[in-house]
This record gives C-alpha cells, sequence and structure tokens, in this order.
C-alpha cells in the first residue's frame, strides 16, 4: 500500500483531493523546503509491505546506474524497512553471505538455489533493516513493514521461484543488470540498532540516515511540541495509536496507516496522544547538519556510527 505514490490523494488541506504527482511539481518552498524547491516528484516513496508470499530476489541500482542505463534518465533506489508487526518465524533474505563471489552466485543461480548465498534474518516487531541500492534481498511472509525509500521503482528481478503470469508465462527477469549492480565483497546493509534518546515525555529512536532520508520512531503516550525545519518537509506516519495533531489554530485526529505531510514553513506543531502511540518520521535531511544534532544529544561516535549511513 502506497502512502506517497504520485497517485496517492490529500485527504485534508488546501490540496484536499488533488493527487501528489499533479500537486508536486507547482507547490512553493514553503511546502517543500527551501532545499528542495527544485525537485519535480516528491523524493521519498513511503509504503506499507506485508506479503503473502516470497517476493522475487531483487536489487535495486543506484542513481548514477539508473541515470545512464534507464531510457528515462531514472532514480537509483535505497530503502529501508521497519517492522510494524510480525508473526514468529516472519524472516527476509539481506545481502550475501561472507565469501559470495560472482562466480558462486552465478553457478547458484544456475541450479536454482541462491538463497544459499544470502543472509537469511529473522524479523521481530521494532526492527529495522538499512537495505543501499546494490544489496540483494527478498522479503517473506509474516510481516507487516513500513518501508521508507527513494522515489523510485527500479527492481531487477533475478530469481522468482518459477512462479507464472495468469497467461503462464514467467515474470522477465534482470539478470544482466542485477550483476551489473549487485555488490560482492563487505555488505553495506542488514539491521539497524537503532539508538534511543529521551525529550521530554517522547522516546525517539534514530534509526538509520543516509543523503536520502532520515528514520526514526517516535513512542508517546503524552502531549509532544516539534517544530518543522524551513529547508525540507517531513513525513509522519502514525503506526499505533490515536490522538490529535495540533498546529496553529487548528487540529485533526490521526489514527494509524496514514501519512501526514508537514510543510517546511508549518513550524511547531503538536501531537497530543490520547492513546499509547508510535509514529514513524521521515524527512530528507543534510547529513552536517543531522550529525551535529545527534552531538548535541549526546550520542556517542559510535551511535553515530550505527546511525549515519552513506
Amino acid at each position: 500500500m502506497w502512502l506517497t505514490g504520485d497517485r496517492c490523494t490529500f485527504a485534508s488541506g488546501p490540496l484536499i483531493g488533488r493527487s501528489l504527482g499533479e500537486s508536486w511539481p507547482g507547490l512553493s518552498a514553503e511546502w517543500k523546503g527551501r532545499r528542495l524547491q527544485a525537485g519535480s516528484r516528491i523524493p521519498l516513496l513511503v509504503k506499507f509491505i506485508f506479503p503473502q508470499e516470497k517476493l522475487s530476489v531483487q536489487v535495486h541500482p543506484d542513481d548514477e546506474y539508473a541515470q545512464k542505463h534507464e531510457a528515462a534518465g531514472g532514480v537509483g533506489k535505497t530503502e529501508m524497512w521497519y517492522a510494524v508487526a510480525a508473526r514468529p518465524g516472519a524472516e527476509l533474505l539481506l545481502g550475501l553471505e561472507p565469501g559470495i563471489t560472482p562466480e558462486i552466485f552465478r553457478g547458484a543461480l544456475k541450479d536454482a538455489d541462491i538463497e544459499r548465498c544470502l543472509s537469511r534474518l529473522s524479523v521481530q516487531r521494532g526492527d529495522a533493516f538499512f537495505v543501499p541500492a546494490g544489496s540483494v534481498h527478498t522479503i517473506g511472509p509474516g510481516a507487516l513493514l513500513c518501508e521508507v525509500q527513494e522515489n523510485s521503482d527500479l527492481t531487477y528481478r533475478i530469481f522468482d521461484y518459477d512462479r507464472r503470469q495468469a497467461d503462464g508465462s514467467s515474470r522477465p527477469l534482470h539478470v544482466r543488470q542485477a550483476l551489473d549492480v549487485l555488490q560482492f565483497g563487505p555488505q553495506r546493509c542488514g539491521k539497524v540498532p537503532g539508538v534511543q534518546v529521551q525529550q521530554g515525555s517522547a522516546q525517539k529512536t534514530y534509526l538509520a540516515a543516509c543523503p536520502y532520508f532520515a528514520t526514526e520512531i517516535w513512542e508517546f503516550s503524552d502531549t509532544i511540541h516539534a517544530t518543522t525545519c524551513p529547508d525540507r518537509f517531513e513525513l509522519l506516519v502514525p503506526l499505533e495509536g490515536h490522538g490529535r495533531i495540533h498546529w496553529r489554530s487548528e487540529s485533526m485526529p490521526y489514527t494509524p496507516g496514514e501519512a501526514w505531510l508537514l510543510p517546511a514553513a508549518l513550524g511547531e506543531y503538536h501531537l497530543v496522544a490520547q492513546s499509547a502511540t508510535n509514529l514513524l518520521r521521515t524527512y530528507v535531511p543534510e547529513l552536517e547538519q543531522f550529525s551535529r544534532e545527534l552531538n548535541e544529544n549526546g550520542l556517542s561516535d559510535s551511535q553515530r556510527s550505527a546511525i549515519l549511513r552513506q
């Protein structure tokens, strides 16, 4: 389920009823933020994933490869996942096992035994995973994931478990492109530990930050106060709990499964929980400024390194 795709529509505010795709190009810097005003498409795509069966084994290109090799120029795809819920036994495969070379990988693909090359990770509620471009992966059933990513749908499918389309044909594979972009050697993907800080009545967990997005989890049962940054918009995605969001002289209820787009120029806002709330906050960071924020919150070098990703 896509929350910020081009066809998603505004449910409230001055753009009510309009799609995000048609609205974004004409939005001012007061909406997008001074640093992001040139973009013709929202840079963050947020969605929920709840597969009923294992997804195809796949990999995404980076920006440089997409711009050079995709017909329309293209944008690469770095992403992260946060486990909103997970049944016992839920798992995903992410990244290559140590020692896997292109030759071993090609042999496993020929033998239809590609999973032996991938690292198997269990999934529990609250887990988070960073998936930079070039990381091979598949997601199994049993988990509800909130995905934050570059706004791109470029996927190179490597293996699809011999599944068939409605007409009986196999879905197309993109093995050549996948091998072009797949990262061998040391892997940059994997589970992220998250670093918690207490801010007033809210517990904030920093998950990951890279040039494309920063992600945080806020947990609170009272009222919390925050302020937007004039440089960029932000998105709030309630995952659990109910309450109201207040800004200026207005307020509206929030419920799980929504995406709130807060304009850069909004300024102060308040979240008033009516039940214990867990929400994901994401935005496009300026990494030097973000690193200073971590330092001001008393995080150590090792904690900052666990969050900051390139």
